[in-house]
């Protein structure tokens, strides 16, 4: 069973961390997992050229080929990012926008798949749920199994404040708490749905 891990972070702080705490949890559990970042790679935005709904493939084909086929194999799929203006960064929106090409070739390509997000923000209340809603709308629209912390804490996923440094969110005991639970619950249902296969 295979989890991928996307940081949407165009560095290497806070958000690639929380994300990298997440995969070796999951890991620890039997997971096999791959991390994937937007850092350093090249990702041209869509413009919605509907060039993929023609083709089956994206007009651009840039680093993200490699991510492609990593989602293609994953049972279950985690969106990290840091919250920018109170959404998702928009290299990690950019990364979700380009799915389009996926599912123009392949109208049930997500379906089924597990979804987990986790967001971190500079201010304890800085946009993270909104984020959060961004991630598990992405999963919904793709017929996803959206997964979130459950009720009383964590409710839409791992929302983490950094105080905008990395040492931040390694001392934010209530994040690292919601990381925890989310994680969990998220292993969980990439079990059950799979036992179901």
């Amino acid at each position: 069973m295979l989890i991928v891990g996307v940081s949407g972070s165009p560095r290497n702080q806070a958000t690639e961390y929380a994300l990298t705490q997440a995969l070796e949890t999951l890991k620890e559990q039997g997971f096999e997992t791959k991390l994937w970042t937007v850092r350093a790679k090249s990702i041209k935005y869509c413009v919605h050229c509907n060039f993929c709904l023609t083709n089956k493939v994206c007009a651009f084909q840039d680093d993200l080929k490699e991510l492609y086929d990593s989602f293609a194999a994953a049972n279950g799929l985690i969106f990290a990012t840091p919250v920018y203006l109170g959404g998702i960064s928009a290299q990690l929106k950019t990364v979700l926008d380009r799915t389009r090409s996926l599912v123009a070739a392949d109208k049930n390509f997500f379906n089924g798949k597990v979804g987990m997000g986790i967001t971190v923000g500079g201010d304890r209340t800085g946009g993270q749920e909104l984020a959060q809603l961004q991630l598990h709308t992405f999963y919904l629209i793709y017929g996803m199994i959206s997964v979130g912390g459950g009720p009383f804490g964590a409710n839409l996923g791992a929302n983490l404040w950094s105080k905008d440094t990395l040492e931040g969110v390694k001392l934010d005991a209530e994040g690292m708490h919601e990381l925890k639970k989310t994680t969990k619950r998220f292993g969980e249902y990439i079990e059950r749905y799979t036992q179901k296969q």
